[in-house]
Order: structure tokens, then sequence, then C-alpha cells
């Protein structure tokens, strides 16, 4: 297909998607959207289709394991339904007698999703779920190897949407294989982009000329301190780090412990199944080949990775992560970055200052603004590296894969895609939810006038340094 043929390809889903979101808006009520939202999260949560699709993401891309996504296509659905539940996104969302303004929300129209080949299932449908429970209508550009997921989940929704009477141009996805052409078209024509995965893309979305939700990359550090319970960080951080073969921008990718319970701590993450590597060239000589990621070793079963490093027979039958010691940070120590499989960096710091500090340095090395998390005792620890660390979120004795994103035991918003504030190049420091799908008009009333003098504002200013 040449270029003019691609973009009226696209074109015409767009053009198709605008009629299908205008007659939902047009028909539009709370119970409608609600139940819009409800047909695409049972669409991938109703357990036969589940399965299937987690079957046929990790066939198809190569990448995780099936029992691991399962459990995140159940839980990060159910966790996004319950968030939204009381969501109140059409008609009046505020009425403020004070302010004399009144809210009414608004869809945005059709919004453009690009999604990665790490999530295939999971990333579109927490995605389709937030537009339609807000109004809109979405076009997905999966990943080529997400292409097979991608349809299955769409024919699913579509399934659900046929009890409903709803229009399945409401939820359409870019055909083929994918191209960056397409892409590209549907960055340019959708009322609103959100993307999730390659940082390509991501700067394609913010340099396209429409508004864009984008997020950055993941390249979490957490510090193991020496007031820790160090077997319940062990369990967390190896639970974290192995889940979906590390497929999650919130796995772990490093580890900084504390000089003082440094062997203690190696000690409970060997009984985790963690295999502590002192040699960091065994693992940077295979884990890397001419500069990119063994395609052997991304997001694989342990034993598939342990044979692609050459360590089979070198570490216990029953490993289930690398652990690997190393002490650079920085494009020359590839082992200070996001590593994609079960391969965990392991830092020694003398002192908690000293653990501040190497994480810093991890993060504007790579991950800046995503996420680093603590195992600690002392409560104030946590302020340090929120007020030190260029991040938005810092995760307190949690598995971070597990609580990043959303968990029933936190606050955090349930979502695949976090968002890293400008130090991640990104216009929102938050975890995409429901919110950023949604726009509002403002009826504004007079009030009675609320102006205060020039004295009101400035009189202690002027008591301190004078007129």
């Amino acid at each position: 297909m040449n270029a003019p043929d691609t973009v009226a390809e696209v074109d015409a889903i767009v053009s198709r998607a605008r009629a299908a979101q205008a007659a939902f808006e047009a028909r539009g009520s709370q119970e409608l959207y609600d139940r819009a939202a409800q047909a695409a999260a049972w669409a991938i949560m109703e357990p036969a289709r589940n399965r299937h699709l987690a079957e046929l993401a990790v066939e198809t891309t190569g990448l995780g394991n099936v029992p691991d996504k399962i459990t995140k296509n159940h839980r990060k659905t159910l966790g996004l339904m319950r968030d939204i539940a009381t969501a109140k996104t059409y008609g009046v969302i505020r009425d403020d007698k004070e302010t004399g303004i009144t809210e009414i929300a608004r869809p945005i129209g059709v919004i453009g999703a690009v999604v990665p080949s790490t999530n295939p299932g999971a990333t579109p449908a927490n995605n389709i779920i937030n537009a339609l429970k807000c109004g809109n209508a979405i076009v997905v550009s999966p990943s080529p190897k997400g292409v097979p997921t991608c349809e299955a989940l769409l024919g699913y929704i579509h399934a659900e949407f046929d009890k409903l009477g709803l229009d399945h141009d409401l939820v359409q996805m870019i055909p083929g294989r994918g191209s960056k052409e397409k892409t590209q078209r549907l960055l340019e024509i959708s009322d609103l982009i959100v993307v999730t995965g390659s940082q390509n893309n991501v700067k394609r979305a913010y340099t396209s000329g429409t508004p864009a939700l984008a997020v950055g990359a993941g390249n979490v550090c957490v510090i193991v301190d020496e007031t820790a319970d160090l077997s319940a960080a062990a369990q967390k951080i190896a639970a974290s780090k192995t889940f979906d073969n590390a497929t999650s921008c919130s796995s772990e990718n490093a580890i900084v412990v504390v000089d003082e319970i440094y062997d203690a701590f190696t000690a409970e993450l060997a009984k985790a199944g963690g295999a502590l590597i002192t040699d960091d060239t065994k693992i940077t000589s295979s884990l890397w080949v001419k500069g990119h990621l063994n395609p052997r070793a991304i997001a694989q079963d342990a034993h598939v990775l342990i044979d692609a490093l050459g360590l089979t027979g070198d570490v216990p039958s029953d490993t289930k992560f690398i652990a690997v010691e190393t002490k650079g940070i920085g494009p020359e120590f590839p082992l200070s970055g996001e590593k994609l499989s079960r391969v965990l960096t392991v830092y020694r710091a003398r002192d908690f200052d000293d653990a501040v500090a190497t994480t810093r340095e991890v993060q504007l090395h790579q991950g800046a603004g995503h996420s680093v998390g603590i195992h600690t005792k002392d409560d104030s620890r946590p302020m340090t590296l929120a007020t030190v660390i260029p991040t938005s979120r810092v995760i307190v004795n949690q598995a971070h894969t597990f609580a990043t994103g959303g968990a029933f035991n936190n606050g955090m918003p349930f979502s695949l895609s976090m968002g890293c504030g400008s130090w991640g190049g990104n216009s929102i420091d938050d975890n995409l939810h429901w919110k950023h799908f949604i726009q509002s008009t403002k009826i504004v009333r007079e009030i009675p006038a609320r102006e205060p003098s020039v004295e009101d504002i400035f009189d202690g200013y002027w008591q301190q340094v004078g007129k």
C-alpha cells in the first residue's frame, strides 16, 4: 500500500469513529457510558477470553508468560472498573454556588492510542475503557507483534457491543501489521493522542500538532536500608521482578543496598530465588549483542534466560532471577539501564545518603520521573527521596510492579501508563486515568464581588521590606 492509500485508510477509520462518537454523545447518558465501559471490561475479563488473549499475547510477541498475563488482564481491569464505578462523566459534574460555576462533562472526541507489545491486551483495554466511560471513540495502533491480540480483543468487545446495540466503530484499530506512516497519520488527525511504549512514538506524538498524553521510560531503582524487614523486602522484590518476566515498566531494574545489611539481604534474596553474580562481565557479555538487548533474554522465563546468559549449571536449579553486582552508572554501563528481563542490578552503598546519591544518579541516567522505591522502617526517608530524586512516585515497602500502576492496598489509580512529568519529558506526572479522557464546559455566573484592597495583599510584604 503506497503512502496516499495508507493515509486514506486511516482517514476513513477516523471518519467512521467520528460519526460513531457523535451518535454516542447525542444519545449519551451516564448509564450508556458506564455500560459501554463494562462491555469492554468484560470482554477481557471473562475467564475463557482472558486466557485466550494471554496465550495469544505470549505466542505472538514472545514476551512474558501466560499465568501472569491472565492475572494482569484481570486485576488491572478490575481495579480500573473499581476506580471509575462512581465517576461522573456525563452531564453536570460540579455546581458550585459560591463561585457561580457549573461544570458540564464533555467528551474529547476520537482518541488515538498507541500501545506496546509488552501488554498487547491489558493496555489497549485500559485505554478503551477510559475512552468509553467518558463518551469518546477510540482507534488503537498496536505494535506489529501485538496486532493479533488487539484484533482478538476488539472482536470480543464488538461481541459485547452487539448485546447493547453499540456501534463497532466506537472501538477500532489500525489494521494490518502496522506502519510508521499509519501511526503518524493517526497522531495527526485524532483529537487526543495517548502513547505508551516506544519513546520514538512519544516524541512523534508531542510533535504531531495534536494534544498528547505520553509516558516516559521506566528504570526503577529501589533502596533497601538498614532498618528494612529484609525477608519481606526480598520476597516483594523477587515477586515484582519476575512478574510477567519483567515486561512492566515498573519492574525493579536496580536495587541499592546499604552496606550494613548487604550480606544479610543478599542471603534473603537468594532464598527468594535470586542468584547473585559478582562478575558483571558475565552478564554484560551475553545480555547485550552488538549493542542491543539479546532477544533470547528479553522477557523470558528463568530457565530460558539462564541458558541465554550461559549460566546453566552455574546457578542453583531453582533460580528465578539473576542479581548482578556492579558499580558503574551511565551509557558505558548498560546494567544501569532498563533490561526488560529477569536481571536485577545490585549496587552497594556506604549508608543511606550514599544510597540516595546512587539512586539519583541512576534516575538521571535513565528513567527520570517514573518511580523509585524504598524498603525501610524509617518514616522520614521516603520524604527524602521525594525531595531529592527526580521522580513522580516513591513506592514504600511494596512490590514495585504491583504498586506503581495501582493496587487494591494503595491509593494509586489503576493504570498501565505512568506519566513522568517534565523529568521524563511528559505532560503529566500522574498514572494515566479516566480524568485524562474528558474535558468540560463551564457556565460562569455573576457573584458578589470579592476584590481585595492593595493593602490586603501587600501589608505583610511592606512590613518586612517597606514600600
